[in-house]
């Protein structure tokens, strides 16, 4: 029950659409076009009439006369003196300095160390009153402690039939990544910068990961893939940390014969087919907006993932919108680059989850030398199996550096070998110091190197380097 107030911006571009634009809001919102402002955040036109609406169909907060403290957090930062600062809002009650607090979700409990507003630094106060906003310093140390969305309260209220505020819940991640720092020594770097952002994101979930090629690392969950771009953007502009991303998985559902259901978000840790009744996926509904002039190219792109195909519906003469039922893990990977590609950047796209549903989906395993490499392994179709793993080894061929010995390369599903790449020998010239002589004593060092070679092939193992795994799990 919100109040929407739309308005176009950059009116003052030379190439700006605004009558087209404005029809198009009109036609998402159902509302006229007359009702759609004009502003230009550079030149000011607009804006004070803007403001001016907000003022008149946005009611203000009218106080409660509710003693009970419900606070709202909607941000938080963190102080190295004085802890997580929670950013509230006042919906009931009051606090004071000093008042033992309670986040009531996770159960922590502090002191209000400093209360105050922002002015628009923050500035200290003796109290904050229903309908005001400003901050509490709790003096907690754990940023997960505090989460947006949460209801400060009273620790007098813990076991009291009380009523936190209403429209929390523990956000879900739809996509997961691995993180990994380029230099081992900066997880502890890497597992404070992710706190700090859990701080002011909800959304972000993290948890320890160890890989036998990357080390110590994090397995994060984000809401999108916008989300997992913002995440990794801030960590290196803001802790200045260099990671190795892997490529972007979703979460899956795995029903067993004995009935009971697992939650499995990495292709390591899928049981074994012989447990497995079925697997269930994320469906999410995707909504493709571009000019008409890119229509067939875009069908052409879709046509390459699997998709329930719904509707073409066109948002005025210059703009349609393409909808689609698709697998969350066809587009979290390269799709929105593709997209921007064949559009020449003038298509966007958006997505809300609908649910799960069951799919015929199988481990892929990539095997060197014989040995199963885990951080390689992923959950596919089994009808994309075959491609995908044939792409997989013919780029880790290129990537893998050559042994003394033959090193087989294979896609496996299961016992079966989808594909097979050789990467030759290296071979040292043992008879380059021969100037002459019998034909034999050439013979009997070739046929002494090869009897090695036959020896490492069957009892060598690959070690594979560090920058083997970057390359291959980079996006």
């Amino acid at each position: 029950n919100l109040t929407i107030i739309a308005a176009v911006n950059k009116i003052d571009m030379a190439n700006a659409r605004t009558v087209v634009v404005k029809n198009e809001i009109a036609h998402l919102l159902h509302i006229d076009p007359s009702e759609v402002m004009e502003i230009s955040g550079k030149t000011g036109e607009g804006v004070e009439k803007l403001l001016e609406r907000v003022i008149e169909y946005v009611p203000a907060p009218t106080p409660d006369t509710d003693d009970t403290l419900r606070a709202l957090i909607f941000d938080s930062s963190f102080d190295a003196y004085k802890g997580v600062i929670a950013f509230v809002r006042i919906v009931t009650g009051s606090i004071k300095t000093n008042t033992h607090i309670l986040a009531w979700a996770t159960g922590a409990r502090g002191d209000a160390l400093e209360v105050g507003y922002f002015s628009p630094r923050l500035v200290s106060s003796d109290t904050l009153s229903s309908g005001e906003i400003g901050y509490i310093a709790t003096g907690l140390k754990d940023p997960s402690a505090i989460r947006v969305g949460d209801t400060i309260t009273s620790v007098s209220m813990k076991g009291r039939d009380f009523k936190p505020l209403e429209g929390y819940q523990n956000i879900h991640p739809m996509v997961f990544a691995s993180f990994f720092p380029e230099n081992g020594e900066q997880y502890d770097e890497l597992k404070d910068a992710l706190g700090k952002l859990h701080l002011g994101d909800a959304a972000l979930a993290y948890e320890p990961e160890s890989s036998a090629g990357l080390g110590r690392g994090f397995r994060v969950g984000f809401l999108g893939m916008l989300h997992s771009e913002i995440i990794s953007e801030r960590l290196t502009r803001e802790f200045n940390l260099k990671l190795i991303i892997s490529v972007p998985s979703v979460e899956y559902e795995v029903k067993l014969q004995n009935e009971t259901v697992q939650f499995i978000r990495s292709a390591a840790l899928l049981p074994d087919p012989s447990r497995i009744k079925e697997i269930s996926e994320p469906i999410v509904q995707l909504e493709i907006i571009s000019p008409p002039t890119y229509l067939g190219a875009v069908m052409d792109l879709v046509s390459g993932i699997r998709n329930e195909y719904i509707a073409t519906e066109y948002l005025g003469t210059e703009t349609v919108m393409l909808s689609y039922r698709v697998p969350l893990a066809e587009i979290v990977t390269d799709f929105y680059d593709r997209l921007k590609s064949v559009t020449q950047g003038y298509a966007s796209m958006g997505y809300e989850p609908v649910g799960m549903k069951s799919a015929d989906l199988v481990r892929l395993d990539i095997l060197v030398a014989g040995e199963s490499v885990e951080p390689f392994a992923r959950i596919v179709p089994r009808e994309q199996s075959v491609r995908i793993g044939r792409a997989m080894i013919e780029k880790l061929k290129v990537t893998l550096p050559r042994q003394w010995f033959q090193v087989v390369l294979q896609a496996a599903v299961g016992g079966k070998i989808l594909a097979r790449e050789d990467i030759s020998a290296l071979r040292k010239d043992v008879t380059g110091y021969l100037y002459g002589g019998d034909v034999t004593r050439k013979n009997k060092l070739l046929d002494k190197q090869k009897r090695g070679k036959a020896r490492m092939k069957a009892e060598g193992k690959v070690d594979i380097p560090h920058d083997v795994f970057l390359k291959m799990l980079k996006r």
